[in-house]
């Protein structure tokens, strides 16, 4: 599902020229397929495949702890934490709850950024699911072999240590597509197993009427410990019964698993604080939420992302609660949005801010994100 859309009526006798730039011209570009062609930062979404990481890898324990002041600093640079005062004792289990983002940067840095790219690629993370429809974009799982294909500058091939810390957050030059999230989760979910997502339940044939069911296809199998995803999706739990989820999912009638996120558009100079009063719309943190349900036995994963919209607990959290209780239990949504309908005085509208693009803007050194 990709909001804002729009009346697909408007195309079935031709549309009129005023609704056709009406729609190109709208700044909320209903016409991008955001699922498949927007590109964002995963922000802390990013954590549980980097704790599983740690533990396939054996860099850390689930007991094992790290104390969080509030802050990491790495040489001259202070990577702040998105809970002033930090969260004091933080084990595994607690940094994902809590979403303590000092947990991550010292685990990026113990980790190295070639075993992260190397154990996330295999989620899926910048590389096209394969689901049966055009123009999905690739994404970016950054990487030192990466940085020296995308800039032509020598001074900007070099990988710095510093973008390590960046992306054992989620930030960085980390940029990723929903549907990429998604297929991420359900594989997770699944244990390692990865499926290629698809729009299509079966194929009738017009003359006969017989249907061909398109059958779910697993991709690959990712090896991983038992032990080590009962960790993390234990943890998972915990965000949405104890965690930055708990609010959304409050006398939920089953058990889920969710992780939330919230993305910085443009990085914080230091010392200096995010104020979302203060900033233009455009350049405010993306809010996301993953998740699967039932914890035990999944039958539905999704990602959830809110453009612009703060906090992942606040504005996409909840959404995922509406669409899991429509599937796990039949409650519809009460109110529903309304697409872009046709009209037959146009508003103007300002341009849209850029065409999507495959490769992301090259970031300023990231240092926090904001709470969850």
């Amino acid at each position: 599902v990709s909001k804002p859309g729009y009346d697909p009526n408007l195309f079935i006798d031709g549309i009129d020229p005023a609704n056709w730039d009406a729609l190109n011209n709208s700044p909320d570009t209903p016409l991008n397929n955001r699922a498949l062609t927007g590109l964002y930062p995963p922000g802390s979404t990013f954590k549980p495949y980097m704790a599983l990481a740690a533990l396939e890898l054996g860099t850390r324990t689930p007991s094992q702890t790290i104390f969080d002041p509030g802050y990491f600093v790495f040489g001259n640079n202070r990577f702040r934490d998105a809970t002033a005062g930090g969260h004091g004792v933080v084990d595994m289990y607690k940094s994902i709850v809590v979403s303590c983002d000092t947990y991550y940067y010292m685990l990026a840095n113990d980790l190295g950024i070639d075993n992260i790219a190397r154990f996330i690629g295999q989620f899926g993370f910048g590389s096209r699911t394969g689901i049966d429809i055009e123009g999905e974009f690739v994404g970016v799982l950054p990487s030192p072999e990466w940085k020296i294909k995308r800039f032509k500058n020598p001074a900007q091939q070099r990988w710095f240590p510093g973008e390590t810390i960046s992306v054992g957050i989620g930030q960085g030059y980390n940029s990723y597509t929903p549907l990429q999230l998604a297929q991420a989760v359900a594989t997770l979910a699944n244990d390692g197993v990865m499926f290629r997502p698809h729009l299509v339940d079966y194929i009738e044939n017009p003359i006969t009427g017989e249907r061909t069911r398109v059958e779910p296809e697993a991709s690959k199998t990712i090896a991983l410990k038992a032990r080590n995803l009962e960790i993390v999706k234990h943890a998972m739990v915990g965000v949405n019964k104890e965690g930055t989820a708990a609010r959304s999912f409050a006398g939920a009638g089953y058990v889920s698993a969710g992780k939330t996120g919230t993305a910085q558009v443009v990085a914080l100079k230091q010392g200096e604080k995010y104020s979302e009063a203060t900033v233009l719309e455009h350049l405010r943190d993306h809010a996301l939420f993953i998740a699967f349900a039932p914890a035990e036995n999944p039958r539905i994963a999704l990602a959830v992302l809110v453009e612009n919209a703060g906090f992942g607990a606040r504005a996409a959290a909840p959404v995922a609660r509406k669409v899991l209780d429509y599937y796990l239990l039949g409650k519809r949504v009460e109110k529903p949005t309304e697409p872009v309908k046709r009209t037959e005085k146009p508003v103007a509208h300002a341009p849209a801010l850029g065409e999507p693009t495959d490769e992301p803007a090259e970031p300023a050194p990231a240092e926090d994100e904001a709470n969850d």
